[in-house]
Parts: C-alpha cells; structure tokens; sequence
C-alpha cells in the first residue's frame, strides 16, 4: 500500500497547488458570482477527499463497509466530470489547468487501479471498520484531510456569500429620480468602504455616477443598475460628459506587513489609479470642473507630540509620509486638464460597515479591548458620514483646491477613544499591549497605531463646512447602538410579500399590534403595490423574495436586518431585538433568512398561487 499511498498524496498536493494557483491567485473564484456552482463542488469534492484520507489513515474498511469507500470515489468522479463541464461554461481555463486536470484525471485512475486489490480482499472479509497504522502515511493524511476539510468549509462559507442576493437587493440604493442634478462623477476604486458609501450618497442626490474598476462583478454586486461600471480608461469617450472625478483606489495600507514588495505595491497601487483617471481627464473635449483625489494624513508622519497639524505641516522622511507625497504628486499631474485638484487627507475613518472600527470593536464586544502603547497618542478621526459629506463639498466649492484635512475638528488621546468605545458598548478595556510588541511584530507599520498625528481641518471649517459628528462620543454613540435609530425612528412602512401565508400572517400580527401604540407604522402588501420601491431598482421580483422596512427619512433595511428593526419598535418585542442583535446570533440568522427562509418562503407563496391559478383556469 505504501506506493498506493504516496499517488494518492501526490493527488492531493496537485489539487492543492490547482487550488490555490489557478482558483485562488489567478481567477479569484470565491470574489466571483458567476462561480458559486464551481465553487459548491469543489467545496463537496475536498469534503469527501477528507473523509477517504481519515479512513484510509486509520481503518481497514472491510465487508459491507467497502460500499461507503466506493460510493465516495464514485460521488468524487460524477463531481469531477461536472467540473470539467460548468468550468467550460462559466470560464476560459488557462493550458496550465487543463494540463494539470488531464495529470490529476490519469494519476485518479492509477489510484483506483492501484487499490482495486486491496478493495477486493477487504470485501471478502467479515463487515467490520477494523483500527489500523500506516506508520508516518496516517499522520500525514491526517494532517492533509484537515486542511482539506478546512478548505472545504472555506469554500462553502463563499458559496453561500456568493448565493445571497446582490447588496443592492439586499441593502437598497436610493437614487433620486424624480430631481436628477444633471451632473456626471466617475469614482475610482468605489467599491471599497469608503467609495460605497460615496457612490450611494451621489446616487441620493440625483447625479449619474460612473465607476472605474478592476472587478465589474463586485461592482455589479454592489450597485446593480444604478452605475455605470467601466472596467478601462478607453471605455470613456471624448465627447462623454463628466463633471467631476473622484479617485480613491490603492491597496490597503493596513494588513500585510511593509516588505519592500509590500510597499512597491503601496506606491504603485496608488499611482497606476490616479494616471488611469489622468488619462480619462485628458480624453475628455470638455474637461471635469474638479479631480478629488483621496490622501492620508500620513503626508505628515508621525507628528510632533501635542503639535496643531493643518494643510500647512511638512512632510517626512519615512514611508508612510513619502507614500502619500508621491500619491499627491501623481494627482498634480492633472494641473491643465481639470479646473482645479483637491487631495482629500483622509484620517480614520469611524463607519459601521468597515474601516477601522469593525476591528477595534470585535475584540472589546468579546470583553478584550485594548489600549495600544501608552494611550497618549492623537487619533484623527472622521465619522463615514461626514466624509462623504466633506467629498461632496469638495466637489461643489469652487473656492477650495489643494490639500484637505479629511478629519474631525476633535482629535482624541487613543485612551479617551478605547474609554469612550467600552462606554458605548458596557465592555472593559483593561488589556494594556505595550508598544515595542506592536512595534516587533508589524516593524514600520506599527507607526498607524502607537504614533498620531493632532490634524485639525482648517481649510474645510474656514470655508463653511459644517461636521453633523464633531465629537468622538457622539460618533460612536450613533455608529455603535444598533438599535438607536430604530427605537427613536416610529414612521415607517413595511413591505411583505401578502401571497405567503406565513408573511401575511405574522404582519397581521405586527398590524394588530402597532395599531393602538404606533398608528404611523403601515404594514403594505407587496404584491397589491409592487412598485412602491421602484425608486430604488427593486421590482415585484424582489419584494417577493424579501421583508423590506422604509422609514420616514427614506433609509430602508431589508431580509433579517429589517425584521430586527421591526421587532425594535413592536410593543414587547424589543428584547428580542436586542437578543438577535448580539454577535453570532446576528450572523447566523442572517444567513438562515438569506439561504433558506427568505426562498423557501417565496417557493411556496409562488406555488400556492400556481395552485390556485389552475383552480381558477
């Protein structure tokens, strides 16, 4: 058996290498929709190549037990030769893969041939799964059919992100249509967290948006029909019209740590973006008014101590301050072909959805907040929502060009953040990390979070801007209580699908309950009104599919997301709120509603009423 076992690790080894080389690093399949089905089997593949190897490792399968053996392999080979056929479908395989599908298909049926004989005796012996060692080959499965059963899950885990409907469905755009603005932005790198949030509030106010970006599915995801995506600068077209251009991509600056390849990849992330907008500005007969492109307060380095840091503060001799130097040098290449530039400092960003906080809050809802170094370093921060507000000032002031400082006007000690955030959420921050262990284990990085920078926005306050989230208790307050707004917010619609009698009932319920206490909130049936929320892109065919709740300021919540809002404001339901607001909770009953009760729902309500057309007919 040892020759038979060292073909089957090759086997594995050269599914890992086809796993990670050509799925992973080359097609990106788990960031791809059109690649769920691919992914689900091999996602089923991997799980059954665990199970063998286990057995393998540690039993003899003897008797009847041999059936379970066979039948695996024979699953594996029906899941393989669907593989080949979807791959055909839904992509162009590079020859390296197809030689690599060819070399793993042969060395399968080696395999099979090669344990064919063993198979036969374990069948004549009495049915028993019989204990057994093969020496270092069992640890070495063992260690193999857990990464493999790890990377299965990995891939389920996608499958499922992929299956959910698009995050336009799920959390709805409202793009104005009845007073459009007449004005054209193109955003570069959109969709990242700062650049959706951005699209979304253009969209609000009426302009067209076009969105430049290397991935068109993850844009579609996220935008649907309401964007323009272009992939390329020579999508653009000289007589196209676009008033402004707003740049935001790069890799981000936090994760990895600052190899010298890292930080080519930093510098050149950065300033490939900003020449593909140049190119388009240069394309254009009639040139944008403004090009905003995105910077970091890193321009500054690492501060003086207490020391007051407007537009005017210098550069200096280290990365992070050489990085956004030549980000901005890039972006004044443009001087000529837009009538003016504005370079958006941008500091740290506070939002629900992304950015930092999701990271500083996980481990302190889990009892494990932290204070980094002494605590005494300044954190220039800025609340998602003003942000967008500042980009979009800076598009409509013709007075302001050069640099920005993208903050609050209240820069904090890092200790008075951590303090104010266990507040918010009744934790404990009592975890202290010094920092020369940050400073070992992330090198030059650690300067992002044991050294600060006190940046004020001058330039914005001088000219009028006016922040909604000056403070940083404030912000976090309104980022942090999920249920807030919900509590506060008691004119609302919501939106159900009348022809699921589960749906219909348990809004009736709703209805009956809200009647006395809350007259204002309207429980509708979608299918009596099923363009209600035309305004948002959302037909019958979504409506039927999902629970959407729309407020009086026109912010709306849809799937599980919108029942827990719901709940907040039922008399008596508001503990069940909070309880399906609690972590892992939240997820998983997110998950449960997209993947199954939201499309078993629909299934039925769809059936019920085919049964019923037939009745009638």
């Amino acid at each position: 058996m040892t020759w038979v076992f060292a073909l089957i690790l090759l086997q594995t080894l050269l599914g890992g290498f086809d796993n990670l080389w050509h799925h992973e690093i080359t097609e990106r399949l788990p960031t791809k929709r059109s690649a769920s089905g691919e992914l689900a089997l091999h996602a089923t593949r991997e799980l059954i190549y665990s199970v063998v190897l286990l057995l393998l490792a540690w039993f003899e399968l003897r008797g009847a037990w041999i059936c379970l053996l066979v039948a695996l392999l024979g699953l594996e080979i029906v899941i393989t030769l669907a593989d080949f056929v979807l791959e055909d479908r839904t992509r162009r395989l590079p020859p390296l893969e197809r030689v690599l599908h060819t070399i793993l298909a042969i060395n399968f049926g080696v395999v099979l041939a090669a344990l064919t004989p063993t198979l036969i005796t374990w069948w004549s012996l009495p049915t028993q799964l019989a204990p057994t060692s093969h020496g270092v080959y069992s640890w070495l499965f063992s260690i193999v059919a857990t990464g493999t059963f790890l990377w299965s899950i990995r891939n389920t885990i996608a499958v499922m992100r992929l299956r959910r409907p698009p995050e336009w469905v799920r959390n709805p755009i409202a793009a104005t249509q009845v007073r459009p603005s007449g004005h054209t932005v193109l955003v570069s790198g959109a969709t990242g967290f700062i650049g959706g949030h951005l699209v979304r509030r253009l969209l609000a106010r009426g302009d067209r948006v076009i969105v430049l970006t290397r991935d068109a599915d993850r844009a579609l995801d996220r935008f649907g029909p309401h964007v323009r995506i272009i992939t390329k600068a020579g999508e653009i077209a000289e007589h196209d019209s676009i008033d402004a251009v707003i740049n935001l991509a790069g890799a981000p600056i936090l994760g990895f740590p600052w190899t010298e390849a890292r930080r080519k990849k930093l510098i050149s992330s950065r300033v490939a973006a900003t020449w593909t907008v140049i190119d388009i500005c240069g394309r254009l007969s009639r040139p944008p008014r403004v090009l905003v492109s995105a910077s970091a307060i890193g321009y500054y380095g690492i501060g003086n101590g207490d020391e007051l840091l407007d537009e005017k503060g210098a550069p200096e001799p280290i990365f992070q301050s050489r990085l956004c130097q030549e980000w901005e040098g890039t972006a004044d290449a443009a001087e000529g072909l837009v009538h003016r530039i504005v370079k958006m400092r941008i500091g740290l960003v506070l939002g629900r959805d992304g950015g930092a906080l999701p990271q500083l809050v996980r481990p302190m809802r889990w009892g494990l907040g932290a204070v980094l170094g002494d605590g005494q370093q300044w954190v220039a921060w800025i609340h998602i929502d003003d942000l967008v507000r500042l980009f979009e000032f800076a598009i409509d002031t013709p007075l302001l060009r050069g640099p920005v400082n993208a903050v609050a006007p209240g820069a904090v000690r890092h200790r008075q953040m951590q303090t104010l955030m266990a507040k918010v959420l009744h934790r404990p921050a009592w975890l202290h990390i010094p920092a020369v262990i940050i400073r070992a284990a992330l090198g030059e990085m650690s300067q992002l979070l044991v050294d600060g920078q006190r940046v004020t926005p001058a330039r914005a306050t001088a000219l009028g801007f006016l922040f909604k989230h000056p403070t940083i208790g404030e912000a976090l307050a309104d980022l942090l209580d999920d249920l807030k707004s919900a509590e506060d917010e008691v004119i609302a619609n919501m939106y159900y699908n009348g022809e699921c009698p589960v749906c219909r009932t348990k809004m009736e319920h709703y209805a009956s309950l809200c009647a006395a206490a809350r007259p204002q909130f309207q429980f509708i049936d979608s299918t009596e009104h099923p363009n209600a929320l035309a305004a948002y892109g959302l037909g019958r065919e979504h409506l039927e599919h999902r629970f959407y709740l729309r407020d009086s300021r026109g912010e709306i919540l849809s799937g599980m997301p919108a029942i827990v809002a719901l709940w907040a404001r039922m008399p008596g339901y508001e503990w069940l709120a909070r309880l399906f607001s609690l972590p892992l909770l939240r997820q998983a009953s997110v998950a449960l509603y997209d993947h199954a009760v939201a499309p078993g729902l629909a299934w039925w309500a769809k059936s019920r009423a085919r049964r019923d057309d037939l009745k009638c007919g």
